[in-house]
């Protein structure tokens, strides 16, 4: 149910065609909510009509103009219900978490070198998110909105520096399991 949400913020923040949605979504929001163009597409169809957004006028009527939208005042109700509204946190699932307990029963062969290839991604993801947050939320710049959205960012940089510590963790058990001795 979050995707309709995660447009209507976006929205919100900027009256948008789908086309820049998506290009949106793929440099912040897609950092923690994913979306593909087509879902992306097909619920500005739906939020359209159920009476939550609009397309915007087009200043000149053309064919196969890229329609903007808005969020209509039931758009803007609908996400104050939601954020306001209490949630569960999420069961962790990961395969790499459940291939490694699997590696307890059958052996870490061919593990590391997938351990080390996570420990590069999540290094790679961390430095992204730290360039980021020199970039756009440089000393001084503390509006409530400002706030938020670095706190949002600051999650994945906890969660990222958390994995790059685990994982290199990770490696060097196994690898002590290798060599027979203790990490």
């Amino acid at each position: 149910m979050s995707l309709p949400h995660a447009i209507l913020t976006a929205l919100l923040e900027k009256p948008s065609s789908g086309l820049e949605l998506t290009r949106r979504f793929d440099r912040s929001i897609g950092y923690f909510w994913s979306a593909t163009h087509q879902q992306i597409y097909r619920e500005l169809g739906k939020l359209e009509g159920d009476g939550l957004i609009r397309a915007l006028p087009a200043e000149q009527p053309a064919r196969g103009q890229k329609k903007s939208y808005e969020v209509l005042p039931a758009g803007r109700a609908e996400l104050a219900r939601w954020t306001a509204a209490s949630q569960d946190p999420k069961p962790q699932r990961d395969a790499l978490l459940l291939r490694l307990r699997a590696a307890a029963v059958v052996g870490t062969a061919g593990l590391e070198s997938d351990l080390r290839r996570h420990l590069e991604l999540h290094g790679k993801q961390l430095a992204e998110y730290r360039a980021i947050e020199e970039r756009d939320f440089p000393p001084g710049e503390d509006t409530p909105a400002k706030r938020l959205q670095h706190l949002v960012l600051r999650a994945g940089i906890d969660l990222e520096t958390f994995w790059t510590q685990w994982l290199t963790h990770a490696l060097a058990e196994c690898e002590a399991l290798a060599d027979g001795t203790t990490a």
